[in-house]
């Protein structure tokens, strides 16, 4: 098995593509080994490398970020050992497909009003703004529209990146304006 790493716009980050379908459907992140140990067994196997602060499921992509002590020469062949060894254990990936599924599908908030406005948004981040984040090894999801202003949640290597704020303000935020005249800003959540 040959697994294939490529920097993000985070430099705490790295993607690794085991040339396999990590999640079926959806994206999985997580923050802390508790919730990796109850929901993932990937992930329980990669929070056990020292120095790993954060795991994120992509289609077929695994992102991993660390803390800011430790160099990646010396976490990359744990964390490649550990992803090696799950799969070729055949293991699943998430304990149980459907927690994952309710776990990130959150709680949405906006008008009943603001319905057709919200479906628009979802359109644009469903084909033009995930597609090229998830390249970068991580995911934007919708959370809730109010009085103008976009609620995202930002994943992976989207989460504490150095250009997140410029990739919701300039990127995403002037995309939305663009093609919906209602929306004035976009914030991280």
């Amino acid at each position: 098995m040959f697994i294939q790493t490529e920097a993000t716009p985070n430099p705490a980050t790295l993607k690794f593509l085991p040339g396999k379908v990590v999640m079926d459907a959806g994206t999985a992140d997580f923050r802390d080994p508790e919730a990796a140990s109850a929901q993932s067994p990937l992930a329980a196997r990669l929070f056990a490398v020292d120095g790993v602060t954060g795991v994120f499921f992509g289609y077929d992509f695994v992102t991993i970020t660390k803390d800011d002590e430790t160099e990646w020469q010396h976490l990359k062949p744990a964390i490649l050992a550990g992803i090696m060894e799950h799969f070729m254990s055949d293991a699943p990936v998430m304990a149980s497909q459907g927690e994952e599924a309710s776990a990130a599908a959150g709680e949405e908030f906006f008008d009943a009003e603001d319905e057709t406005i919200v479906a628009t948004i979802k359109e644009l981040l469903d084909t033009r703004v995930r597609p090229a984040v998830a390249q970068d090894g991580g995911d934007i999801t919708f959370r809730g529209y109010r009085e103008g202003t976009v609620f995202l949640h930002m994943k992976g290597a989207c989460a504490g990146c150095p250009s997140s704020t410029a990739t919701l303000k300039h990127g995403i935020q002037n995309l939305l304006r663009h093609f919906i005249p209602e929306v004035e800003g976009v914030e991280a959540v």
